[in-house]
């Protein structure tokens, strides 16, 4: 009588089975012969019987009798004769195989991070986990932060959870299990392409990516531009925050290309406003200012929204026909710095004399009225 493939028992499937040949970390393929609570037999053709354990299932796992399935080998025999196999090796023995067909062909691929810290990201690809370092990001991506606050830049990465990058692979070692990724080096080539087409006095549109005390980050295309403090407004820049929004689409004008550096301005797009209102203004005539800042060399004022002029410190030897002219800057003593603060405030506002104008050094010297 012929058994049906439910009624076959494990002393079936192992009378007469010779074990050939077969190495730990093999990948072969074995048929479904029968199915247990905690176990799934395996007919492996000429390498015998194989099982596995119920530990290898995953949530929702399920198969067939008949079915056919890629396994590898975790142990060669055992004393009763047959073969332990893994599915997960098996599947990650199959993902490294074709990961290494990537990155031999230098395939751009698209992954997804599922977790991040404070070096970078957690990725995977193929059921193999990897990292994307923060250095590796493109700079739509880099986390743009005023400080070398962890905390801060953790936020910004968290924020890139769950969300697909293009990335090519920078460096892998099956042994170790070790995965790279690059954000960077996949756009390397596209970043290229849109560097060559930016030429000096270019303008262009572009995003703005990150505003910290030096300066503004730019996306322009792919390719990162910064406009420093001093590019940005003609008048005096305490804070770049407050001109530009991140995530504002701005236009910038080029001034300058370093290999993979692009220096771009904004306020060279419009007149420099210095010399509208210079021209408005006469050596002797009187000004109302307010003194901004007090130097030891001499007071800050602002006589309009952007000309700031210099009253200068002088020492109280200096001849009164001396200041009529202009005058090598001279540091005070304490003393006499200290004088001239009692008499002029930070935030008053005075009447003064246009003493000098030098257009050419754009500056300005007062003297008090």
């Amino acid at each position: 009588m012929v058994k049906s493939k439910q009624n076959i028992t494990m002393d079936d499937l192992l009378k007469d089975v010779e074990i050939n040949n077969v190495s730990v970390a093999d990948v072969i393929e074995g048929t479904v012969v029968n199915k247990q609570k905690n176990e799934i037999w395996l007919d492996i053709g000429h390498l015998g019987i194989g099982v596995i354990s119920r530990r290898e299932f995953t949530p929702g796992f399920s198969v067939e009798l008949g079915q056919t399935l890629t396994v590898s080998v975790i142990h060669a025999e055992t004393k009763h004769g047959y073969v332990i196999l893994s599915l997960r090796r098996a599947m990650k023995e199959k993902s490294w195989e074709e990961i290494q067909k990537i990155y031999d062909n230098n395939q751009i691929v698209t992954v997804y991070s599922y977790d991040a810290n404070r070096g970078g990201l957690l990725v995977e690809l193929e059921g193999v986990r990897g990292f994307l370092p923060i250095s590796q990001l493109s700079i739509s991506n880099y986390p743009r932060v005023n400080s070398a606050d962890k905390d801060e830049i953790l936020n910004k990465l968290n924020q890139l959870v769950n969300k697909p990058i293009q990335v090519c692979i920078l460096d892998l070692n099956r042994r170790e299990n070790k995965l790279i990724f690059s954000e960077r080096e996949a756009l390397k080539e596209t970043v290229s392409e849109q560097l060559k087409k930016l030429n000096i006095g270019d303008i262009v549109e572009g995003t703005v990516t990150g505003a910290i005390d030096f300066g503004v980050f730019i996306n322009i295309n792919g390719v990162e531009g910064l406009i420093h403090i001093s590019e940005i407004s003609w008048g005096r820049v305490e804070d770049p925050r407050k001109h530009v929004t991140v995530g504002e689409t701005v236009k910038v004008k080029v001034i300058a290309i370093d290999n993979e550096r692009v220096a771009l301005s904004l306020k060279q797009l419009i007149q420099d406003p210095w010399e509208q209102e210079i021209e408005n203004l006469k050596e002797g005539s009187e000004v109302e200012g307010t003194v901004t800042r007090i130097t030891p060399y001499g007071a800050f004022v602002r006589i309009s929204p952007v000309i700031e002029a210099l009253l200068y410190l002088i020492h109280e030897s200096q001849e009164e026909s001396e200041t009529t002219k202009p005058r090598q800057v001279k540091s005070l003593k304490n003393s006499e710095l200290e004088k001239i603060r009692r008499s002029i405030k930070v935030g008053e506002t005075k009447k003064f004399i246009i003493e000098s104008i030098d257009k050419t050094g754009r500056r300005i010297a007062l003297k008090l009225k």
